[in-house]
């Protein structure tokens, strides 16, 4: 038998829903703007050293990418396990769960790095690498390797943070590092006055420390501040139980968040095939994708926890508000920002180039492909409840059908009868087609989850 939450900061099942997410989404938002603000700085100071070092960087980014993917779905199955003992008002247990998870996700991190980096060359060399690229590759990867166990723990941390409700820490840490690496960066890669110019080292040993300092704060927060983990290690029982429950839920969604980089390069090459200027326009509309979308993504850090702590004190009826709510405000904003961005398609157009050729692909694509993305919206919110729900092969399932069913295919399809105009429509379709198939698997499994409880939602 559960009791009442002794303390109101963990306690995402009472209280208006609305005010919930709007508390927990805002600080998100800050933390991305900024986040992607430091990154393209971190980016820009690096292009200055030249071609040779941009293009290195831009070799490790399937490589780096892949292990952010393991540190996204181990926090994401940190968030749902920890939430789910909030809810319960089991605080003592979820305690536990978060020790257990700090521990777990620094082994498995330690693991793959150390792979990564014993089959470092081969592993570039067989993405096309060449041998005077193998050379900044190495100085700038055997700094950021042993640094990226770090990155996976951090996130693995704020994650645990999320699911207390607490939004405004990870968002700050995340703000803060980024701010550290662009200060670092201009510091260590050109070397002012009497310090020596490391170049391309240089940048990644910036990562590398404000990673550090981030973690120890974090650390701070995390076994001091609000003592959410314990400082002894746990007991081998709790070890099992704890970690078996994370991995069912982390492994398949990095599984996931790996399908998105994929579909990425594919869509790229059948663009590619429109020739330079279609690559080019899509590129752009690629990165402003990010920016379009960025409440969605911010959302879909905050409603989790909110469904996760509900699942587990069986308020389902509020799980089920929630996500509409969700839905209905992110096809409401996505549609007032493709309005946004048609008015203004000349103007970023002609930011982006003075080619007429690229600023013609560049409007046709902010005229049809942004249409797509409220329903994009549906499907990464529907994507992030599952899971929390404790339903991460769902979530999988529908991440491999939008990729090899809907929204690739339909835009190849759409490429080869209409041509370039045929390949954004198809891809709208897809994403029109994945979030009626979303919506329907998400309100399939909360019916489920009402029929094992007894209690209607």
């Amino acid at each position: 038998m559960t009791q009442k939450p002794t303390n109101n900061r963990y306690n995402l099942v009472e209280g208006p829903i609305k005010e919930s997410l709007i508390r927990m989404t805002k600080p998100m938002i800050i933390g991305m703007i900024m986040l992607f603000t430091f990154s393209l700085v971190d980016t820009l100071f690096i292009s200055f050293l030249g071609t040779e070092s941009l293009t290195a960087i831009s070799f490790t980014f399937p490589v780096t990418f892949t292990i952010m993917s393991l540190a996204i779905g181990l926090g994401i199955g940190a968030s749902a396990v920890v939430a789910k003992y909030l809810g319960r008002s089991e605080i003592e247990r979820a305690k536990e769960a978060a020790t257990v998870i700090n521990y777990i996700s620094f082994i498995l991190a330690t693991l793959i790095v150390l792979i990564c980096w014993l089959f470092m060359e081969p592993l570039f060399r067989m993405m096309g690498a060449s041998e005077d690229l193998m050379g900044p590759i190495r100085e700038y990867m055997l700094i950021w390797f042993p640094g990226s166990v770090l990155v996976v723990c951090i996130m693995t941390g704020n994650s645990i943070l999320r699911a207390c409700g607490d939004t405004k820490t990870p968002s700050m840490l995340m703000a803060g590092a980024g701010l550290i690496n662009a200060l670092l960066d201009p510091i260590l890669i050109f070397g002012p006055g009497p310090l020596p110019a490391l170049g391309i080292r240089g940048a990644a040993i910036a990562t590398v420390i404000a990673w550090t300092i981030g973690f120890g704060i974090l650390v701070y927060q995390l076994a001091f501040k609000l003592e959410l983990i314990s400082r002894a290690f746990p007991g081998r029982a709790v070890l099992l139980s704890s970690g078996r429950e994370m991995l069912r839920i982390g492994i398949p969604a990095a599984g996931a968040n790996m399908m998105t980089p994929l579909a990425a390069g594919i869509m790229t090459a059948i663009a590619a095939g429109f020739g330079d200027n279609a690559v080019a326009a899509f590129g752009v509309g690629a990165r402003m994708e990010s920016i379009a979308t960025l409440i969605v993504l911010a959302m879909s850090s905050a409603l989790p926890p909110l469904v996760s702590q509900n699942y587990g004190a069986n308020r389902l009826d509020r799980i089920n508000e929630a996500y509409r709510m969700s839905i209905r405000f992110v096809i409401a904003w996505q549609l007032f920002v493709y309005v946004v961005l048609a008015l203004l398609s000349p103007v970023i157009a002609t930011v982006f180039s003075d080619d007429p050729d690229v600023i013609a692909t560049i409007k046709l694509f902010i005229w049809i492909m942004p249409l797509g993305y409220g329903m994009q919206g549906i499907i990464i919110l529907t994507n992030s409840s599952l899971n929390a729900l404790h339903r991460p092969l769902s979530a999988l399932y529908l991440s491999m059908g939008r990729f090899f069913v809907f929204y690739v295919p339909l835009a190849y399809v759409g490429s080869e009868l209409f041509g370039l105009t045929g390949f954004f429509a198809g891809a709208v379709c897809g994403n029109l087609l994945m979030a009626a198939v979303s919506w329907r698997t998400f309100n399939s499994a909360l019916a489920a989850e009402e029929r094992l409880a007894g209690t209607p939602a």
